[in-house]
């Protein structure tokens, strides 16, 4: 087992990461506030999980909440189905809640503490790839709109995650490939020699090699762990971890939350952000071709649905947290192994990006 810490001050949490920590009560006891508990997850992964994790909690008064599976649920609606539960069963504000499955149920269960009478304590169990590489790690939690993804939510940290990397082996190859994408992009905004493993040891992680998933894991935790540290709430360094996300947050709207995963849309849309970079001068053309090949050998998509238009894209990247004041800034890379965030790019190359994809198809 690993433990890595996310270094927050007094709010600092632990993550554990290793094989069977869904049998290990001693790693979520001491984080639970009081005597109640509330596991939120989903019809997926209830059958699964479920009795594992209660098993947990066994010293603790626990109640269960199972929403429907789905990007598409990640909205108000869903998210009051946890507020009726919560106040029906007249949880205290000492109350834990304990996320357990993939993104979608711990952005909407951190949500839900984070607003539940003001905020109470709360649990990450991740049991996908995607979710324990990234979206477990860091307090961001939200819920999807029509006209924009993530654009209704809060920080609020975790007590602590558990990764039990057993539950991948129920995981289906399209969301281990999806998960793939967000461990691809801690290599390509910070570091070059992870991404340099992955160009040889991609088949590995994909056939969920015990030891190729768990050091994939620790080194996207680490690197998540460290930018969290520096800038919890995105005021600066914090962004580069949106790499390919403008792009791809809005191949998720126009096409309809769920249709594309997410992580199949951030792989797009990092191609998308190295093809900007390319065209700027900023990125050759080398590490570009290196960018869409890893994706390629991952099962990702490489380039967003034709049926977006130039105007339809850059309206639905307008709604994006990284707007400010009416300009929009990306995430783009110098190199493999460096990103930055910017605003100075040229709206030429910006609308190339997006309406054609010439410098991808000579690669």
């Amino acid at each position: 087992m690993k433990q890595l810490t996310v270094e927050l001050g007094e709010r600092s949490y632990s993550i554990y990461i290793g094989q069977g920590l869904l049998n290990r009560a001693e790693l979520v006891a001491s984080h639970v506030s009081g005597r109640q508990v509330m596991i939120v997850t989903n019809e997926t992964v209830a059958p699964l999980y479920l009795e594992r994790t209660k098993a947990l909690f066994s010293n603790f008064d626990v109640s269960v909440t199972v929403l429907p599976d789905g990007e598409q649920y990640k909205n108000l609606d869903t998210l009051n189905i946890v507020f009726d539960q919560l106040l029906e069963q007249r949880h205290s504000r000492k109350t834990t809640l304990v996320a357990l499955g993939g993104g979608v149920i711990g952005d909407m269960t951190g949500f839900a503490a984070a607003c539940y009478q003001r905020g109470v304590a709360f649990i990450q169990i991740p049991t996908t790839l995607l979710s324990q590489v990234d979206s477990s790690v860091g307090g961001k939690t939200g819920v999807n709109h029509p006209l924009g993804k993530n654009m209704i939510g809060a920080f609020h940290q975790p007590n602590v995650v558990i990764i039990d990397t057993d539950t991948l082996n129920t995981l289906p190859k399209r969301e281990v490939a999806a998960g793939i994408a967000e461990v691809i992009k801690y290599g390509l905004i910070r570091d070059a020699r992870f991404f340099e493993w992955l160009e040889l040891n991609i088949e590995n992680l994909m056939a969920l090699d015990p030891a190729a998933v768990a050091y994939a894991i620790e080194i996207s935790c680490q690197c998540k762990a460290l930018v969290v540290s520096e800038d919890e709430r995105e005021g600066g360094v914090r962004a580069i971890l949106n790499l390919g996300h403008t792009f791809g947050h809005a191949i998720e709207t126009h096409m309809g939350y769920g249709e594309w995963l997410h992580g199949e849309a951030v792989a797009a849309g990092m191609v998308m952000a190295a093809d900007l970079s390319c065209r700027q001068g900023w990125l050759n053309t080398d590490d570009v071709s290196r960018v869409i090949k890893l994706l390629q050998r991952s099962a990702l998509p490489v380039a967003a649905p034709e049926e977006i238009g130039v105007e339809r894209f850059k309206s639905l990247m307008s709604v994006d947290k990284k707007v400010i004041d009416g300009t929009l800034r990306l995430v783009l890379m110098s190199k493999i192994g460096e990103a930055f965030v910017t605003e100075a790019f040229e709206s030429s190359n910006f609308e190339a990006t997006l309406s054609s994809k010439p410098q991808l198809q000579r690669l």
